[in-house]
């Protein structure tokens, strides 16, 4: 309780006090007697009464004499209709009285409104403390983390050396401001983070604010904009005004795109005004302050870098860009060691073998990654976490969860177990593709009947035509294993279709892996190019002919029954196996990469000179 609280409270008592006290000398003053009708009468007959005041309910007046108890004054209700005949036969002086109601009327209105205006006050303040409130509603919302609080240094990140390399300038700037500017540099005023979701950009900004033991302002980009106009712009200068009063400090603004949205791209043609007047104030606020005097720092984070208003990106606003992109394999086993510092683990886990298992993982995905690992030990009861207890944690949020309650009649599950060994076979038929790890006709997810897992076993950044037509080759395979089989196609490949037109329509519009459309870019690609795998089937723009348009259509058709054909020839040719492993994966159900290995050599035929086993 503060000392002005304090204050009030016994501002109150007081006043209570003293209203107790005056109630008191005004009764005493007031002290009238209570005396039934009767004793009334016989007073007025023995002539003991001097005065009466008559009301409609009640007589008041005044004896000659006190009466025991020292009161002259005395009250009774009125009982008879004919009583000013009496009072005159007996010569009393009397007058009629009506009630005051006043202070009755005064209380009816006042109470009320004072009530009302009580529950106001109290609804208010619990708004104003919990972020809300119209006198709070021009305030940051921004949390302050003062010095050491974040409890995030570089030592927790990991997997990010280029970035974490880049913002330790800006720690030695907090630490260090009199040597920078000594030849004439300036620190830039802002650093833009970049990335994919989950690639630990919210972790490095708090990281540069735990090693640099200044306060730290963080903020979402949503939370400046609110229905009110010019709510946006007044967060925007009470933020900048409260990291001046602490500096040197650091401003974080999250999910920066949902604040700096390109400008007048709305399909009114004017956008959100109230967008626009918060980006304008945050454009001024950039402008308003040298780093190098303020010792402010502003770091945001996106991962839609290609919507940002240019004015944002321009030279002296956000002069520096940091990619945090998705961690190669030596990153993802530095996340992974530090992530699994908290679990027990057995003696079979290799952090390699499990950052193996994960090409295209980021950060978080890796931290679920042992949490659900944890999980699955903990749930089968286990002293610590095993390899095994890995690999099903990958194939969980890979392929999903297990469906073991949804039966399959006979027929579904061969046409599934040859489908499946179907990729799985050309998969390993083709040189240069990625390893088979698993196969399983156990259902798992939203509509998985069965999944082929890979293993990759290096990061590939580029690939080449004949890469992607292998691709295509075992995204077929399933197709034309049921096709091969049973002389008829099911529904179960409508996934590995629309995956085999996104290759084939990027190679011929994309590419230019096209002979017949030559070496043209015709479509652009309208996802993040940090999310390529957002906004699938999206509008395209289309700035060529309806000409070029069919033929593309054709080339695709093409490319895409070329491969068919070629699959379909390679599982002709493995018939035998393809039956013999269908039947082996309906009787176990999973096969691993050891068993399949073990399938293939057996059918393989044994070569001239070499011994029979």
């Amino acid at each position: 309780m503060t000392k002005q609280t304090k204050f009030h409270v016994w501002y109150w008592i007081a006043a209570f006090g003293g209203l107790l006290v005056l109630q008191y000398i005004f009764a005493m003053n007031q002290q009238v007697a209570q005396i039934p009708y009767s004793d009334f009468e016989k007073y007025l007959q023995e002539g003991k009464v001097a005065e009466v005041a008559v009301s409609d309910r009640f007589i008041q007046g005044q004896l000659k004499d006190p009466l025991p108890g020292g009161q002259k004054r005395f009250v009774t209700t009125r009982v008879e209709p004919d009583f000013a005949a009496q009072l005159q036969r007996y010569n009393v002086r009397f007058n009629g009285q009506i009630e005051s109601t006043f202070l009755r009327d005064l209380l009816s209105w006042v109470v009320p409104v004072l009530l009302f205006l009580g529950v106001w006050m109290f609804l208010l303040r619990r708004a104003g403390t919990m972020g809300g409130g119209l006198m709070q509603i021009g305030k940051s919302k921004a949390k302050i983390y003062v010095e050491a609080n974040t409890g995030v240094t570089f030592s927790d990140v990991a997997g990010v050396d280029e970035a974490k390399a880049e913002l330790e300038e800006i720690v030695s700037f907090l630490k260090n401001r009199e040597q920078y500017g000594r030849l004439g540099g300036r620190l830039p005023k802002g650093i833009l983070l970049v990335g994919p979701p989950g690639t630990g950009k919210t972790l490095l900004a708090k990281a540069v604010a735990g090693e640099a033991k200044v306060p730290f302002f963080s903020i979402s980009g949503s939370e400046f904009v609110e229905m009110f106009v010019g709510v946006g712009a007044a967060r925007v200068r009470d933020l900048f005004e409260q990291a001046r009063a602490k500096a040197p400090a650091i401003i974080f603004i999250d999910e920066l795109d949902a604040l700096g949205r390109v400008r007048g791209i709305g399909p009114f043609g004017g956008g959100h005004d109230e967008k626009e007047q918060t980006l304008n104030q945050l454009l001024v606020e950039l402008d308003g302050f040298d780093s190098s005097a303020t010792g402010l720092v502003l770091l945001a984070a996106t991962n839609r870098p290609e919507i940002l208003d240019p004015a944002l990106l321009r030279a002296g606003r956000f002069d520096r860009q940091v990619l945090v992109d998705r961690p190669d394999k030596p990153g993802r086993i530095q996340i992974l060691q530090v992530h699994l510092r908290k679990a027990k683990l057995a003696a079979d886990v290799d952090p390699e073998k499990v950052a193996a298992l994960t090409p295209g993982f980021t950060g978080a995905d890796l931290a679920n990654l042992v949490n659900e690992a944890t999980l699955l030990a903990t749930r089968r009861g286990a002293d610590a976490v095993t390899m095994d207890d890995f690999n099903n944690a990958v194939e969980r949020i890979v392929a999903g969860l297990e469906k073991r309650n949804r039966l399959l009649n006979p027929k579904e599950r061969e046409v599934v177990a040859h489908h499946e060994m179907g990729h799985a076979l050309v998969a390993m038929a083709l040189p240069g593709t990625d390893p088979v790890h698993k196969v399983s006709i156990i259902p798992r997810g939203v509509g998985a009947l069965g999944y082929t897992i890979q293993r990759p076993t290096e990061d590939r950044f580029l690939m080449t035509r004949q890469e992607l037509l292998d691709k295509m080759a075992v995204l077929l395979g399933g197709r034309a294993s049921e096709w091969i089989v049973f002389k008829h196609l099911s529904t179960g490949a409508a996934d590995d279709l629309a995956k085999v037109t996104d290759i084939a329509r990027a190679m011929v519009t994309r590419y230019g892996m096209s002979e017949k459309i030559g070496h043209v870019a015709l479509e652009k690609d309208q996802r993040s190019y940090l999310s390529p795998n957002a906004f699938p089937g999206g509008p395209r723009e289309r700035d060529f002919s309806d000409e070029t348009a069919a033929s593309i259509d054709e080339e695709v058709r093409r490319i895409v029954d070329d491969s068919f054909d070629r699959t379909a020839a390679i599982l002709t040719e493995r018939r035998a196996l393809l039956e013999r492993a269908a039947r082996r994966l309906l009787e176990k159900e999973t096969l691993d990469e050891a068993e399949l290995k073990a399938l293939v050599q057996e059918a393989r035929p044994p070569v001239r000179g070499e011994a029979a086993s």
